[in-house]
């Protein structure tokens, strides 16, 4: 069963919903966007995400954090949802966070945690090499050099790769796979910075004879597989909040302008066709909640089924999110094409977060595959 929102985690939501009303805006990503800004987010922004504990949700309290799960981290992902806020949030506070506090040796956590819980540093995720997700086709290798390793690749789609302190590198080695953290500015590490459609950061990462030490393995040897599932899986599900809140935002301000734009003297909310496909989103809407959350709690939980729940999370959302931006598109008629309407910049982050870690597609086939098809 889906969870109900007990009073701390509604009281999580309505802190982040108006922190970033307030702070991050979907004018906040314009004035990025169109100033050419050369980070992709604001340093002071994320430093004030430290300052409410955001930054912090998957920290153990032995290292400055909160201590919350993967749970909490989606009901603030689906906030940033609804005004499209670029942080390294996604990044560094889930993914990187994930890894450290899950399998991260003790040097590691001591390093990288509090600095992550006090929004000090950025950390990002380097696993996909094709276009297309398919973690299957990596040909990044790590070769044991001495007590440490040589790692030779190149990677796409790289979130807040060219402002990151260290890059979280997933390598082939000896016929498993590893996650090795490796330092910005390393001999051989090549960084540059890919605008997206969606004016979010991200970057190509080549790695020519990098060498990083032993410690930089993350885990136990020949765990590495492993940990990359289960890391895209609380990559994925908290993606799917953040397009469930997208979602959400398109549909408000679409029935918003329903009620308000007025043809034949008459707002075009009470034309029968528009209706019904209001409240065919609305119940999308509504099922999308319910698997999202469903899937949260079973990441947290360690459920056996949660890798299926999580697949099935990820097509729902981007199947809902990609029919709430073009429905919304479509009713605000003309203007919806505009730049000048905050729509089109949902329509674009929308069609981001569906092909990170693997669009619909790819999950109703991991879905299929795992119940046996």
């Amino acid at each position: 069963m889906t969870w109900i929102l007990n009073e701390e985690r509604r009281m999580l939501r309505d802190s982040a919903q108006t922190f970033l009303a307030g702070r991050a805006p979907v004018a906040h990503l314009r004035k990025l966007r169109d100033s050419a800004d050369p980070n992709g987010y604001a340093p002071e922004l994320w430093a004030a995400f430290a300052q409410q504990g955001y930054s912090a949700t998957l920290v153990p309290e032995s290292h400055g954090g909160l201590g919350l799960g993967v749970a909490e981290a989606g009901l603030i992902a689906e906030q940033i949802g609804h005004t499209l806020a670029p942080t390294p949030f996604f990044s560094t506070a889930v993914l990187a966070a994930w890894l450290l506090k899950t399998a991260g040796s003790t040097a590691q956590q001591a390093a990288w945690l509090p600095r992550i819980a006090a929004a000090d540093t950025v950390l990002a995720l380097a696993a996909d090499e094709r276009s297309r997700h398919r973690i299957s086709a990596m040909e990044t290798t790590a070769v044991r050099d001495g007590d440490g390793w040589r790692i030779d690749g190149r990677k796409l789609l790289v979130v807040d790769g060219h402002v990151a302190q260290a890059l979280i590198v997933a390598a082939r080695t000896e016929g498993r796979v590893a996650l090795l953290l490796v330092p910005a500015g390393a001999p051989g590490l090549k960084v540059e910075r890919t605008v997206m459609v969606d004016s979010h950061n991200a970057a190509r990462v080549t790695l020519e004879g990098v060498r990083v030490g032993a410690q930089a393995l993350i885990g136990k040897p020949g765990t590495g597989a492993a940990l990359l599932d289960r890391v895209l899986d609380v990559g994925r599900v908290v993606a799917s909040a953040e397009l469930l809140g997208l979602a959400d935002e398109v549909f408000e301000r679409t029935v918003q302008y329903l009620k308000e734009r007025k043809q034949f003297d008459r707002a075009i909310g009470e034309f029968q066709a528009l209706q019904h496909r209001a409240a065919e989103l609305f119940c999308d809407l509504e099922l999308t909640r319910a698997i999202v959350r469903q899937a949260l709690q079973a990441v947290d939980e360690g459920a056996p089924n949660a890798p299926l729940l999580v697949a099935q999370a990820k097509a729902r959302a981007c199947l809902t999110a990609n029919r709430a931006v073009q429905e919304g598109v479509q009713m605000h008629g003309g203007i919806g094409m505009t730049d000048e309407l905050d729509i089109g910049l949902f329509m674009k982050r929308a069609r981001v977060l569906q092909e990170m870690f693997g669009d619909a597609a790819a999950q109703l086939d991991r879905a299929a595959v795992m119940a046996g098809y």
